[in-house]
């Protein structure tokens, strides 16, 4: 990558969040962006490789995924089945190996983006046997002897959602981001990327309310960046007038269209007592 990452038109990046991104496409380093769920931590890899032209290659980890269908799996049971129908392929092993995303990234005609997202979604080993592959670049398919390396070194981008610690060796292999929650300044830049010419006055109470809504303690799940598009899009849409969300009654704690924001009956059930108390105090 020869450009530096700016951000790009539809992704409003911080100025530590460039410096992360360059320095680790600089370095050849995998990327590993931390956060809170709803930050942007998976939409970057794209806009990286918007950004740059690159192909993105996508591996979205699951609490079964294992580091091995990286690389490739080999596929006894296809073989096996096909040998009982007298199947000419089950002479050729290699019929049965199913490439994995590394082996995809790899071997990628063009430098890739290749996403590992929500590593911390998978077993704590899965990382630790990742190791050697990244920092080699190559590993050896032993049903067919053939070794896959890596011409370029792929940008690697990892998310996690802290669910669990990663190990170690692995956090010294990688160059660190911690998206912070964008504070008031970055949000309406988010907000004008999405709605260019939103009213002001209504992006200004939205926002309060939002903000308001996240520092409320005892919360299960804080809405976040995209919760908060989501609302505002639907505020648009049902044409939610100003002095709605200006004149709000305070013994009414939960906002109009609350389902954009609040994910939990806890949370939901949270704001009726608080409101409920609210209507006690004000009698």
């Amino acid at each position: 990558m020869d450009q530096k990452f700016t951000g790009t038109k539809n992704y409003v990046a911080t100025d530590d969040l460039k410096v992360a991104v360059n320095a680790a496409v600089m370095l050849r380093r995998p990327l590993l962006v931390k956060g809170e769920p709803g930050t942007g931590k998976t939409v970057l890899a794209h806009e990286i490789a918007k950004a740059t032209g690159a192909p993105l290659i996508e591996w979205n980890v699951k609490s079964t995924t294992k580091a091995q269908q990286g690389l490739y799996e080999y596929d006894a049971v296809a073989r096996l089945r096909d040998g009982q129908l007298g199947d000419e392929r089950v002479h050729d092993i290699s019929n049965y190996i199913r490439k994995g995303k590394l082996w995809e990234a790899f071997t990628s005609p063009e430098l890739p983006v290749l996403l590992i997202d929500e590593i911390d979604k998978a077993d704590i080993e899965f990382p630790n046997d990742l190791l050697q592959e990244l920092d080699r670049m190559s590993f050896d398919v032993y049903e067919t002897g053939e070794r896959i390396e890596a011409k370029e070194r792929p940008i690697v981008v990892i998310t996690s959602n802290n669910e669990k610690e990663l190990p170690d060796a692995f956090l010294r292999r990688c160059f660190f981001h911690y998206i912070k929650f964008p504070d008031a300044d970055t949000m309406r830049e988010i907000i004008d990327v999405h709605f260019p010419g939103i009213q002001k006055n209504l992006v200004t109470k939205a926002m309060e309310i939002f903000y308001e809504l996240r520092e409320v303690p005892g919360l299960k799940k804080k809405p976040s960046t995209s919760e908060l598009l989501d609302w505002l899009k639907l505020l648009l849409v049902e044409d939610m007038p100003l002095d709605i969300l200006q004149d709000r009654d305070p013994t009414k704690a939960i906002p109009p269209l609350h389902g954009a924001l609040l994910k939990n009956e806890q949370d939901v059930m949270m704001f009726e007592r608080l409101a409920f108390m609210a209507r006690r105090q004000g009698r």
